[in-house]
């Protein structure tokens, strides 16, 4: 018998190598080699000269547009994160970390999905009488769901390739999770680097091949990030990823990746006795609330994929007892602080190169767009002066090194979030200022373009 052949393959790009190195040569990431054993193939592709395949070259003016056909799953926030519902044929990329919360909700979304669609729940992690019990503790019990403990990709396309007990075949299928399942084709153990981007390819191709809705369960390493190669993200339609502590009430989704919706959407639920149940106003859970205002609390309009949310901002600045001062961010951009630091130095003369910074985003959310700029530097100004603000105020915008206030998108859209939930002041940037006749009725606009308007307009509040 031939000895196997080792080789090495990299964890992060999926490319292989005869011998390990600290660095792969391909992306550049450092140990991430992994040994694996190479699979043996015989050459059955055949030459392209003269071979006249199935596929054909039309033009795009030719193609008939049909519109995707889209089935909800009755969990609101899912759906919004989706895109408006679960398309047929697509293929949904599921991470977070464990016991966040990936398997009650899609058992919650195949317990709805079954009455409507046959559906199959392929369970590699666990056995199917820790399935059941999962979905009694969750009420689910008398859905009807189809189960399947399998592992290998081979019987599981088989199997969900047959009709199920009423007759038809399984429409919505969940894959948990896609590390535990292999391939007969490889001989590495499950879990590696080709077994996953095998077993993947095989699931999707069959997926789109079928008109079958896929959900896989993927694992993620120590840093937060999807385990198994980047390629995976790639091979998917959608990747969702949950954000929160485990320990933690409220659990978040947010979309990375959507070849059907809006990339970044963000789904919010609240963990229960009865599994995750969808929180109906977001904005309310971000939000403090104090009887009394307090110094380096402020509320911002952050824009989450398509609706605005009101997210409270808070600061902390103390004198430092150190030569180099603590700068802290939760939630944000730690860069983003000190640059900010920086600008109201240099355009407004308020000086905390002395001082500890600690930044904190109420909810656990985070931030990735630039609209809490004008928020961050007045919480730290509340702070730093010990002069608490207003609590029907709140203000976005963007700042620049050159000390002036950019404009933000959905501006009018922020308003009347706000205007909504009670408040009565907002501090915008000039080029925001709702136009004639759009006005929001009980809301004080006050429009800044420069750092310095921004600081006098709030210590004049």
């Amino acid at each position: 018998m031939a000895k196997a052949k080792v080789q090495y393959t990299c964890t992060v790009c999926g490319a292989s190598h005869s011998k390990w190195a600290g660095q792969c040569g391909d992306c550049g990431e450092w140990n991430t080699m992994s040994e694996t054993i190479a699979a043996i193939t015989t050459n059955n592709r055949q030459g392209f000269a003269g071979k006249k395949g199935s596929a054909q070259i039309k033009s795009l003016k030719d193609i008939q547009m049909r519109e995707e056909m889209r089935t909800p799953t009755n969990i609101s926030e899912l759906d919004r994160v989706l895109g408006g519902g679960l398309v047929h044929g697509s293929v949904t990329l599921i991470g977070g970390d464990p016991g966040i919360g990936k398997s009650t909700l899609l058992t919650q979304s195949l317990a709805s999905l079954s009455q409507s669609l046959p559906c199959l729940y392929v369970t590699g992690e666990e056995s199917l009488q820790q399935v059941s019990l999962r979905a009694h503790r969750l009420g689910l019990e008398d859905r009807g769901l189809n189960l399947l403990s399998e592992t290998c990709v081979e019987n599981i396309i088989t199997m969900a390739g047959e009709p199920q007990a009423e007759g038809q075949r399984p429409k919505v299928i969940v894959i948990d999770s896609i590390q535990t399942i292999y391939t007969q084709a490889l001989q590495s153990a499950p879990g590696a680097v080709a077994q996953v981007r095998e077993s993947a390819a095989q699931l999707v191709r069959f997926a789109k091949q079928t008109g079958t809705a896929l959900f896989l369960v993927g694992h993620v390493t120590k840093e937060g990030t999807l385990a198994g190669p980047r390629v995976l993200e790639h091979m998917v339609d959608t990747v969702l990823y949950f954000e929160g502590h485990p320990g933690e009430r409220y659990r978040m989704i947010r979309a990375i990746k959507n070849r059907f919706g809006a990339v970044n959407e963000l789904g919010i639920f609240a963990m229960t006795d009865e599994g995750l149940k969808t929180v109906s106003n977001p904005s309310a859970i971000f939000l403090s609330r104090h009887e009394e205002p307090v110094a380096g609390s402020i509320i911002t309009v952050t824009r989450e994929g398509s609706r605005p949310l009101l997210i409270e901002l808070q600061a902390l600045v103390d004198e430092s007892h150190s030569h180099i001062p603590r700068r802290v961010c939760l939630g944000l951009d730690p860069n983003r602080l000190n640059m900010l630091l920086a600008v109201m130095h240099r355009h407004a003369g308020i000086a905390m190169f002395d001082q500890d910074v600690f930044i904190n985003i109420v909810g656990g959310v985070r931030l990735t767009e630039t609209s809490a700029d004008t928020a961050l530097i007045l919480a730290a100004l509340s702070s730093f002066r010990d002069k608490p603000l207003p609590n029907d105020i709140f203000t976005f915008g963007e700042v620049g090194l050159a000390g002036e206030i950019r404009p933000v998108p959905n501006g009018q859209e922020r308003l009347r979030e706000a205007a909504k939930h009670g408040f009565k002041t907002a501090i915008i940037p000039s080029s925001n200022m709702p136009r004639k006749g759009a006005a929001i009725d009980g809301l004080n606009i006050i429009a800044v373009s420069r750092v310095s308007e921004l600081i006098d307009a709030a210590i004049a509040l």
